[in-house]
């Protein structure tokens, strides 16, 4: 066995000690045609007011300039996919968000693997990033032999659908890389393109971000929400998981095993009128470890607003 080849199995080891479903690995090195992609994407202004996703693209489509060096990406999936029900009458919230936020649960387990990789390893450089930096994860989820992109723009595994956050690791490490996930299983499936509200699937994997009732709910700010949207929301408060609860590959799905992610009671059993009438000061000590802080006390009151005014 190789110094490379040991080096990689002692990391996804490691890895699947740390509760991480699956780990692939790539070569660091530019990526050219999503470069393109990402271009036609943002010329088209799919990204809508984000404007964080127009910064920074050469980092995003090279990882040798986020870690000087980098020769491996690392790439890992954690499953969220929860065995409980939201109440009928609670509105809905992406299930990625019942617990903990997922950034504390996955950048102290990146850490753990990063301390394991300098104990057992030896002095290495490296980052580990979980969607809050320039990194273009399901692409080199793909490249690592991962799954695939689907319909709905989400990373797709036979094993375990598309219920998984996923985390990178850019290190200066010589590691063995995995084939790429070079085939589609979609299909003629257009089971989510059909599904969803908003029409935001607006061909097979891509997706108009200024429609998707995730962006609309999280994180476009403006006070008012446009109505020729809001009206389509269905009851979405945080987010949105229509394309991925209509995925067939979702039946595969499995209930977490991450004691972090355990959801939050309010979030499984408040009422719309319940919602309302919560102050700011509850808000803030209820989900003060919540994804859902991410668009405050005041963007969770427009969105049960927009829900209330459906219902009348």
């Amino acid at each position: 066995m190789t110094t490379a080849e040991r080096h990689t199995a002692l990391i996804k080891q490691e890895a699947a000690r740390l509760g991480f479903e699956a780990c692939g690995i790539a070569i660091a090195m530019q990526l050219d045609d999503d470069a393109r992609r990402l271009e036609t994407w943002l010329n088209k202004g799919h990204q809508g007011k984000m404007q964080y996703m127009e910064r920074y693209f050469d980092l995003r489509t090279d990882p040798r300039k986020l870690v000087p060096g980098a020769k491996s990406v690392i790439t890992l999936t954690l499953n969220y996919f929860p065995t409980q029900q939201q109440q009928p009458d609670a509105p809905k919230i992406a299930k990625y968000a019942w617990g903990t936020d997922y950034h504390y649960v996955i950048r102290d387990k990146l850490n753990q693997l990063l301390a394991f990789i300098k104990e057992n390893i030896g002095e290495v450089n490296g980052r580990g990033f979980v969607d809050s930096a320039p990194v273009l994860e399901r692409s080199w989820a793909v490249r690592s032999g991962l799954g695939w992109i689907g319909k709905n723009g989400n990373l797709l595994s036979k094993q375990l659908g598309s219920f998984f956050f996923i985390a990178t690791l850019i290190t200066d490490l010589d590691l063995v890389a995995d084939a790429p996930f070079t085939t589609d299983h979609c299909g003629t499936c257009t089971r989510c393109l059909d599904a969803c509200p908003t029409q935001a699937i607006v061909a097979p994997g891509e997706i108009d971000g200024s429609k998707c009732i995730s962006y609309l709910t999280i994180e476009l700010k403006d006070a008012l929400i446009p109505t020729d949207l809001s009206k389509k929301m269905e009851g979405w408060a945080f987010g949105c998981d229509i394309c991925q609860d209509v995925c067939p590959w979702n039946r595969f799905s499995k209930p977490n095993t991450e004691s972090a992610f355990t959801p939050i009671p309010e979030i499984l059993n408040l009422s719309l009128a319940e919602w309302e009438a919560m102050t700011e000061e509850a808000f803030r000590k209820i989900f003060k470890n919540s994804p859902l802080i991410r668009p405050k006390y005041q963007g969770i009151q427009r969105n049960i607003k927009v829900i209330k005014s459906l219902l009348q």
